[in-house]
C-alpha cells in the first residue's frame, strides 16, 4: 500500500525579464565594498569608515530596502547613493513550501551584463525545533557528477560572487520576516517566541564550495559580521566533496564547521559515487580532515554518509567506516537517499539504516540519521536543481515507494 501523494503548497511569481543591472546593489557587499563605493560617490577617505559602519548595520541588521529609511545619515549621501546604486535583492522566482514545513525558493540573481541573464539557484530553508537552517549554493550548477546527486546533473554555469551567496540569507529573511518589525509568517511551523528564524547556514546547496573558496570565505566574513547578520562561526558549515588541498585554508580563512561528503568507504566505490575520490583518494582526504584547524571535540567534522541500498550499507562498511575515522573528532551523519527523477539509486531499508546506525554508535561516535525534510519539493539533500521541474509519474512512484517503506516506524531520527 503506498502513501498518499504528499501535499504541498506552491507560489510562483511569473516569468520575468532579467533584472537590470544599470545600478548596482549594495546589499550583499562586504566592508571594503561598501567603501568602495562611497569612494565612487566622493565620500571623502577619513569618512568612509564611519560610514560603512552605517549603512552596513542598516542594511544587513535591520535589513532596509530602501536609503530612504537609514535614519542617520543625511539627505544629500542618501539621495548620492539612490541615484548611483540599489538596496536590490534577489528576484523570487518561485517558492514552495513542505508539508513539513521546508521551503524551497528559486532566486534569480541580478543580470551582470548583456550576455549574463541572471544566475537562477535554490535555496532550501529547514525550521527545526531547536534552531533554523538554510542551506545556500556557491554555484549555480555543478561540475563534480557525484552519481546520486540530482545537482549534479546539471552542468557548471558559473560561481556565485560573494554579494550572491550573501544574497541568499538576505533573501530568505525577507521571505521570512526576519529581520526587525518585519511581518512573520504564521503557518505553525515557525518559532512564535521572537528568535531569528534562521540561526545556522550550511554551504550543502548547489556546487562544490571550495572551487570558490574565495567567494564563500569572503560570504562568511560578511554573514559572521557582528553588527549585521551576526551568524556565529560555529553555526556555519561548509560542506565539500573532498578537494582536498584547500580544506586547511578553508579552516585558516574562515574558521567554519566542517563537513565532508564520503560516502564510501573504499576508494573503487567511491571512485564511482564522487569521482573526485580519483584525484584526491579517502586517505590523503581523511590526513586533510586530522589536520584542520581548530579540529577538537568541541569542533568535530561531520561526515555526510548517503545511506543506498545495496551499495555502502553493509555491517562491514559501518565496521570500517569506523576504522578509518580512528582519532578523528566526528560525527557521522547518516542521510537516507533522497530521490529524484532517473535515479538508479533506492534508499536503504529503515531496520538497514538503524543497524549501520547502532554499530556506529557503539564504537563511540555520534550517528544521528537525518530526517528527510522537504522530499515532496525535491529540496531534501542531493535533490536541488537550477530549474524547476515538475515530478514526473517515475519520480511520484519513487516519492511514494520511500515514503511508504518508512510508514509505521516510530521516528525517522535516530539520535543517540
Amino acid at each position: 500500500m503506498t502513501s498518499p501523494a504528499p501535499l504541498l503548497q506552491t507560489v510562483a511569481e511569473p516569468p520575468a525579464a532579467p533584472l537590470a543591472a544599470a545600478k548596482p546593489s549594495l546589499a550583499g557587499r562586504t566592508r571594503a565594498g561598501i567603501a568602495a563605493a562611497l569612494g565612487e560617490i566622493g565620500v571623502p577617505l577619513k569618512e568612509q569608515r564611519m560610514r560603512t559602519g552605517q549603512i552596513w548595520n542598516w542594511v544587513y541588521h535591520h535589513g532596509v530596502r530602501d536609503f530612504a529609511e537609514i535614519r542617520n545619515v543625511g539627505k544629500d549621501l542618501k539621495s548620492a547613493l539612490e541615484e548611483r546604486f540599489t538596496l536590490d535583492r534577489p528576484q523570487v522566482t518561485a517558492a514552495q513550501v513542505s508539508q513539513d514545513g521546508t521551503r524551497k525558493w528559486l532566486l534569480r540573481m541580478p543580470s551582470t551584463g548583456p550576455r549574463d541573464k541572471g544566475a537562477e539557484i535554490e535555496c532550501v530553508y529547514i525550521p527545526e525545533t531547536d534552531r533554523g537552517t538554510l542551506c545556500v549554493s556557491s554555484q549555480v550548477g555543478c561540475t563534480l557528477t557525484c552519481t546520486f546527486c540530482h545537482t549534479g546533473t546539471q552542468r557548471l554555469v558559473r560561481n556565485l560572487t560573494s554579494e550572491e551567496i550573501v544574497l541568499q540569507l538576505m533573501a530568505a529573511r525577507d521571505q521570512l520576516g526576519d529581520f526587525p518589525g518585519r511581518e512573520r509568517p504564521t503557518d505553525g511551523f515557525l518559532p512564535a517566541d521572537g528568535s531569528r528564524f534562521v540561526s545556522n547556514i550550511v554551504f550543502m546547496g548547489m556546487g562544490e564550495p571550495l572551487y570558490n573558496l574565495d567567494a564563500v570565505a569572503d560570504a562568511i566574513d560578511t554573514l559572521a559580521d557582528g553588527d549585521g547578520l551576526s551568524l556565529g562561526r560555529r553555526r556555519i558549515t561548509v560542506s565539500t566533496s573532498g578537494v582536498v588541498p584547500d580544506i586547511a585554508p578553508l579552516g585558516a580563512r574562515t574558521n567554519a564547521m566542517l563537513a565532508i561528503s564520503l560516502h564510501a568507504v573504499r576508494d573503487d566505490l567511491r571512485n564511482e559515487l564522487v569521482p573526485l575520490n580519483r584525484k584526491y583518494p579517502i586517505a590523503a582526504l581523511l590526513d586533510a580532515c586530522r589536520s584542520y584547524p581548530g579540529l577538537s571535540n568541541a569542533r568535530r567534522i561531520t561526515f555526510e554518509y548517503v545511506m543506498l541500498k545495496g551499495v555502502n550499507d553493509t555491517d562491514a562498511d559501518a565496521r570500517e567506516l569506523v576504522r578509518l575515522l580512528k582519532g578523528i573528532p566526528a560525527k557521522i551523519n547518516l542521510i537516507p537517499f533522497n530521490p529524484w527523477p532517473g535515479t538508479r539509486y533506492s534508499c536503504s531499508d529503515w531496520d538497514r539504516i538503524e543497524r549501520f546506525s547502532d554499530i556506529v554508535f557503539r564504537a563511540g561516535y555520534a550517528s544521528p540519521v537525518r530526517t528527510p525534510r522537504g522530499r515532496d519539493i525535491l529540496a531534501a539533500c542531493g535533490q536541488l536543481k537550477s530549474e524547476t521541474e515538475k515530478l514526473g509519474a517515475r519520480a511520484r512512484m519513487l516519492l511514494d515507494e520511500a515514503d511508504a517503506a518508512m510508514a509505521g516506524q516510530s521516528g525517522q531520527t535516530v539520535a543517540h
